[in-house]
């Protein structure tokens, strides 16, 4: 009966041991899920519907293509998504109830202001979140789970300067009156402080605004030898339409979204001339970058925009992360992240050989592109920073045999 008393006692105490143990696994960061739970979060409807449905799909192919190849560390990704209705609110709920759900990553959203919101509540929860946003106090709020899948304004307005100021020498600047506008017009100004280029006219405009006769008639009234636009792929059309429609025949300028896919499909031929940098382009000659394209195509029936190539690019970076960091663990790949190097001949696609700094952001190869006969054309690369700028400098991507190089250099293989 002793005997039995001691076995049972044993067997108790290793039952309690083991309940334990499950607590302690339950409540870290440590993943003993059969699969790897990624939440998409992102603009399906509202104003922010051409971004966030592209992110999305970009992010499905992504899933879809490291699941066919094994996972990663032996683990399928299991992907679902939620519409935040562009809608920084919604978007903070979402995050919450995925968060709830035990999800190991969340990608977006894509809005700046939705993830300006959302992000607090992923960090309280130490779960790595992957944005498309482009505001530069994302990541300026020292927030460890947080990380892009395209350039910081910070980045993006020093490239694009060097543009404008070989351009033009009184800007009127054309912007959305929200977190994403107003922080890129802060930091273009930033960026042209001191150089020849003098912005002679800040012009606002509304996230949706339907009507932009005068804010056409303010930049042409300015006097400006050139207009810089920054806003929403929706908005940026109609802009290049009044424009067209006002006779404006002097240079348009902007960043990402003025050249992307929607804008020139909404524009139509009021699109052409105008003139970007991008830091992704689905028409760059770049075969990583074109293998991507005829994927994405074949799969959804359109040509992506570079909100597709960030979702999909995003994920192959959170693969690297998780590899670097050889275990399941949101602490530890948050940790991976941090002056992460990718590089495309083990990661494709990561679409071109990527740096990471210790905020959150990241630097490569960008491209200035212009629209010819509706279609965006690659006409120079734009070199990283320098180290100087924060990310040290990196090899130019593998390029196919004629693609222009910029500044005459010969490409580099990532």
């Amino acid at each position: 009966m002793q005997k039995l008393s001691s076995i049972a006692g044993v067997s108790y105490h290793y039952m309690t041991a083991s309940l334990v143990v499950a607590a302690v696994l339950a409540t870290s960061s440590s993943w003993a899920q059969q699969t790897i739970k990624i939440a998409n979060i992102v603009e399906l409807s509202g104003a922010g519907a051409t971004a966030g449905t592209n992110f999305k799909n970009g992010v499905e192919l992504a899933v879809q293509e490291i699941n066919a190849n094994g996972g990663i560390l032996g683990k399928k990704i299991e992907s679902s998504t939620a519409d935040t209705q562009s809608n920084p609110g919604i978007a903070k709920g979402l995050t919450q109830k995925a968060i709830d759900n035990n999800v190991f990553a969340i990608f977006g959203p894509v809005f700046s202001g939705s993830i300006m919101v959302s992000m607090a509540e992923s960090r309280r929860a130490e779960v790595p979140n992957w944005t498309g946003g482009e505001a530069a106090g994302i990541t300026q709020q020292g927030n460890p789970y947080i990380f892009r899948t395209s350039f910081t304004q910070a980045t993006a307005m020093p490239k694009v300067a060097t543009y404008i100021t070989k351009t033009s020498k009184n800007l009127a600047v054309l912007y959305v009156n929200n977190d994403f506008g107003k922080g890129g017009l802060d930091m273009l100004k930033k960026a042209l402080a001191g150089s020849p280029t003098h912005i002679v006219a800040e012009i606002s405009t509304e996230s949706g605004q339907l009507d932009f006769s005068a804010a056409v008639i303010a930049a042409k009234q300015s006097n400006a030898d050139a207009l810089f636009i920054y806003t929403n792929e929706e908005e940026s059309a109609r802009a290049l339409r009044e424009l067209q429609k006002q006779g404006w025949t002097k240079p348009v300028i902007g960043e990402t979204t003025l050249t992307g896919q929607k804008v020139i499909e909404l524009a139509g031929d009021a699109a052409n001339g105008a003139i970007a940098h991008v830091g992704l382009a689905v028409d760059a000659p770049i075969p990583t970058v074109r293998a991507f394209n005829a994927k994405f195509e074949r799969e959804y029936k359109y040509v992506s925009d570079h909100n597709g190539m960030k979702g999909y690019s995003g994920v192959y970076v959170m693969k690297a992360a998780i590899e670097k960091a050889g275990v399941l663990d949101r602490k530890a790949v948050a940790a991976a992240m941090k002056g992460l190097k990718v590089n495309t001949d083990r990661y494709p696609g990561a679409l071109m050989y990527t740096e990471f700094d210790n905020k959150g952001d990241l630097d490569r190869m960008s491209f200035m592109v212009q629209v010819k006969n509706g279609k965006q054309t690659v006409v120079d690369f734009v070199p990283p920073l320098p180290k100087d700028k924060g990310i040290a400098a990196a090899p130019a991507p593998a390029v196919a045999p004629s693609a222009p190089k910029a500044g005459g250099k010969p490409a580099a293989k990532p």
